[in-house]
């Protein structure tokens, strides 16, 4: 039996989807030591620039924002209330729903934090043009495959 390699659809260079695992692997080895200095995890970190913007949410609109399920990010978020980042407290309106918010070591953890989107910026070697069409693509794409 031959194989025509040349006009083959599993040709792994071919593959967007192995670009994204690649490029999202050598993300996540740069974000890396950046994160180490803040004693995040990249996922702490997603979790705070979202608090950091928002100040206070319930865990159900914090994890539609990131991206997460519940079972993800329920014991990452115990981990931020051990590191004294955050609190979870039970809503005022519905003892049911757990809002989320940040602490004074977690508000002052964002002067730090700053410097990360910098360096990464430095470390990609793009111009924020072009990482800014990436992105606008990446999101084009989770938009289109979240609705298929």
């Amino acid at each position: 039996m031959s194989i025509n390699k040349e006009s083959s659809n599993l040709i792994l260079d071919k593959q967007l989807c192995f670009s994204l695992y690649s490029a999202n692997n050598a993300m996540s080895r740069a974000y890396r030591p950046l994160l180490k200095q803040l004693d995040l995890t990249y996922l702490q970190y997603i979790v705070m620039m979202v608090l950091w913007q928002e100040s206070s949410l319930n865990v159900k609109e914090l994890g539609h924002k990131v991206h997460l399920d519940s079972g993800t990010l329920t014991p990452l978020l115990k981990r931020l209330e051990i590191k004294g980042l955050i609190k979870r407290a039970r809503s005022e309106k519905d003892e049911r729903i757990r809002v989320i918010s940040l602490t004074n070591e977690g508000l002052a953890l964002r002067q730090q934090a700053e410097e990360v989107p910098t360096a990464m910026l430095c470390k990609s070697k793009m111009s924020v043009d072009e990482l800014s069409a990436l992105k606008a693509t990446c999101d084009l794409l989770l938009t289109n495959l979240n609705h298929s």
